[in-house]
């Protein structure tokens, strides 16, 4: 029996039809919902660790998460702990350019406000070189970072971790408003 372009049209619709029904999506679920607002009313948010020759440099956002204006001046405070939770000796610098300069990030620090719901940005940046072989290569798991001395930290993982080689040091910006 032949078809007829009708019926050809039709079964192709219905082939489609068919093949639309065992693809479509079902319902989804509710999204995650975001961490809650600490009480400090900020939170602390790793980027990308960049890698180059070396170098590495990650961008920490300081969001306002809460319901008033939030000012931030000067470095944020950092310690880098192992996969214990235990923090690594070594320094740690207040400025980029100790390591790299990073444009944008290495004036001297300025106050930023910021009002609820946007960010400020502070780089992290440290060498993963290793100038000694009877010296064991330094590498951190977390960073714990708080916005500024005093003030409550926060425990984050940067991707792929702090590979600190046996450099000894990793530098912090201070805060820059995030255009």
């Amino acid at each position: 029996m032949r078809s007829t372009p009708v019926a050809r049209l039709v079964a192709a619709s219905a082939t489609l039809a068919l093949l639309a029904a065992c693809t479509a999506e079902g319902p989804k679920p509710d999204p995650t919902p975001p961490a809650p607002c600490p009480p400090s009313g900020v939170t602390l948010r790793t980027g990308d660790v960049e890698a180059a020759s070396g170098l590495r440099a990650m961008r920490v956002k300081l969001v306002n998460c809460g319901s008033q204006p939030y000012t931030a001046n000067g470095y944020p405070t950092l310690t880098v702990l192992d996969a214990d939770r235990k923090p690594l000796d070594i320094d740690v610098l207040q400025g980029t350019a100790q390591i790299s300069t990073i444009t944008g990030f290495d004036g001297p620090p300025q106050p930023v406000t910021l009002a609820p719901g946007t960010e400020a940005s502070a780089v992290v940046v440290w060498r993963n070189t290793v100038t000694e072989a009877t010296v064991p290569a330094a590498t951190g798991t977390y960073l714990e970072m708080a916005p500024a001395t005093g003030q409550p930290t926060q425990t984050l993982s940067p991707d792929g971790g702090v590979d600190l080689g046996t450099t000894g040091k990793i530098a912090t910006s201070p805060w820059v408003a995030t255009p």
